[in-house]
């Protein structure tokens, strides 16, 4: 297989893998196999499923959790008064080859999955046809998840459904809507096949967590059904997936899936959760990224979670939080939108005022007094480098990509207009929680503010875990720049939704440089 130096995707050889020793991604390093001399046995395909997986791990300052969360109205930039790239994210200003970390990962995480499902056939699967399908199953469901990342950040894209060789290297961007279409018909292709395999929650064994499941299929498209029909106002998912099959797949997971809501909010988090923390992979975690501290400070291992750092309390430990690099500050404006009582405001945020913290600002750049507590590195016996690893790229807390709470509030949203009492009922789960009690319910109507009370219960349910900006984008631009625009707190705070964007990231400028021209600049952005 040639590679051409001047390729603008990001390629990768076959199956590089980083030694890791969590769950199914536990597999010895393989290094510069030779393609014909690979995908030859289950254990090969096997090895190629894993390095599809080993993707979601990639990068801390190309994760989407990050930079979305930068972008909408719960962040700012944060940093050091030095630091670029996160100000230029939050106030919507051009930086040369910003998003290129982003860009790359998700090629490379769909040349590697293109790579095995090009292979699957002359692997020699024998008397095992089940675990065929399986493993098929789980690769269209990962290139369908990194393509709805990338479409989402950058809209018309090149579409490769096979990997690139030869010398056929300059791919023109593809319509959103043709992306679309490859991922409702992988998702399609990924439930179907991933049912025979699927069991309830309590019976998926410990080795196999982080692996997709056809729940975590069906939640997921339940979710790219909505954001394409919300953002492109369309009706359908282009024809593959309407709303009814949204609804009944959404309605699957609720029922059949055996996942649920923790008891307490703050047990779903390491840092809020104290000694009651339920779990690396508890009963809400729907798709769990994996992550591990057994990289021991080696930067070729893409094992740890890499953005933990990057919200961490900057340059400073301060009781049960760690140090990191302060980007990403909370907006004290999702701080104000909680009830003092709702249990999820001091659960998802740290206040260095209510919790009495002393913090020494020193060049925090937009020092709110507000930091994420979700997944803030944790200071204790555990943290990273206190057992042989580096605090930067060793930080070990998966991340929840679909939570069981999140499907809750899909149904409540697509049942509000056909079942409101089945809506009433998800959103209510979710409100008692949060309280403590059933005395803080609101009550749903099938109408516009029927839907604003279920949008802002997803803003305030799953703050800081990536979903905020696409849920203003498919709320309409207007809608995008009324919340996000801020002129409060002084100059460094101005921000100002630029809808010329569409709310769409800058393609690197460096990929497009290196495409020939065949890449063009999303609007805004030259």
């Amino acid at each position: 297989m040639k590679l051409n130096n001047k390729i603008f995707i990001a390629l990768v050889a076959i199956v590089a893998l980083a030694s890791c020793k969590k769950s199914f991604l536990e597999k010895t390093p393989v290094d510069a196999i030779a393609q014909d001399d690979f995908y030859k046995t289950p254990d090969d395909a096997f090895k190629a499923l894993v390095a599809s997986y080993n993707v979601l791990d990639l990068t801390g300052y190309g994760n989407i959790v990050l930079s979305s969360e930068i972008t909408s109205d719960d962040c700012f930039g944060g940093g050091g008064l030095a630091d670029n790239g996160p100000r230029q994210w939050d106030k919507f200003q051009v930086y040369t080859n910003l998003n290129s970390d982003a860009w790359k990962k998700y090629y490379q995480g769909i040349y590697r999955a293109n790579m095995l499902l090009s292979q699957m056939d002359n692997v020699d699967f024998g008397t095992t046809p089940a675990l065929k399908s399986q493993y098929l199953g789980e690769t269209y469901f990962l290139r369908a998840y990194y393509y709805f990342d990338l479409v989402r950040m950058f809209g018309n894209v090149p579409l490769l459904t096979k990997p690139i060789e030869g010398s056929d290297y300059y791919i023109k961007q593809s319509s959103a809507d043709s992306v679309y279409r490859l991922i409702a018909s992988d998702l399609k292709q990924a439930i179907t096949l991933l049912t025979p395999s699927a069991v309830a929650y309590s019976s998926i064994k410990s080795t196999d967590y982080g692996r997709a499941t056809k729940w975590a299929a069906e939640a997921l498209m339940a979710r790219v059904y909505m954001y394409y029909t919300g953002y492109y106002s369309k009706q359908d998912l282009m024809g593959v997936f309407t709303k009814q099959d949204a609804t009944a797949a959404v309605e699957d997971v609720i029922k059949n899936s055996g996942y649920g809501l923790v008891d307490k909010f703050a047990n779903l988090w390491r840092p809020a959760s104290g000694t009651n923390f339920a779990g690396q992979n508890n009963k809400e975690g729907v798709f769990v990224i994996q992550y591990t501290d057994q990289g021991k400070g080696d930067w070729n291992k893409q094992n740890g979670n890499r953005f933990q750092v990057m919200v961490g309390l900057r340059n400073q430990a301060l009781g049960n939080y760690y140090k990191g690099w302060g980007i990403a500050v909370v907006n004290g404006g999702l701080w104000n939108a909680y009830d003092a009582t709702d249990t999820r405001r001091g659960s998802s945020i740290i206040s260095i005022a209510d919790e009495h913290l002393t913090y020494t600002v020193g060049d925090q750049y937009q020092y709110t007094g507000y930091f994420w507590k979700k997944y803030a590195p944790v200071n204790d016996a555990s943290r990273p480098d206190a057992n042989g690893g580096d605090f930067q790229i060793d930080n070990y807390d998966n991340y929840v990509a679909i939570r069981f709470a999140d499907v809750l509030l899909m149904g409540a949203e697509l049942n509000l207009a056909t079942n409101l009492s089945k809506a009433q009922g998800y959103y209510d789960q979710i409100r008692d929680r949060a309280y403590g009690d059933a005395l803080h319910r609101k009550t749903l109507t099938g109408d516009a503010a029927g839907l604003n009370l279920v949008m802002n219960e997803r803003r305030l349910e799953l703050a800081l875990e990536g979903q905020r900006y696409w849920d203003l984008l498919r709320q309409g631009l207007d809608a995008t720049k009324q919340a996000i625009d801020n002129t409060t707190g002084g100059t460094d705070f101005n921000v100002s939704f630029r809808k010329e964007t569409k709310g769409l990231f800058a393609i690197p400028e460096a990929q497009i440089g290196l495409s020939n021209g065949t890449l063009t600049q999303n609007a805004g952005w030259n």
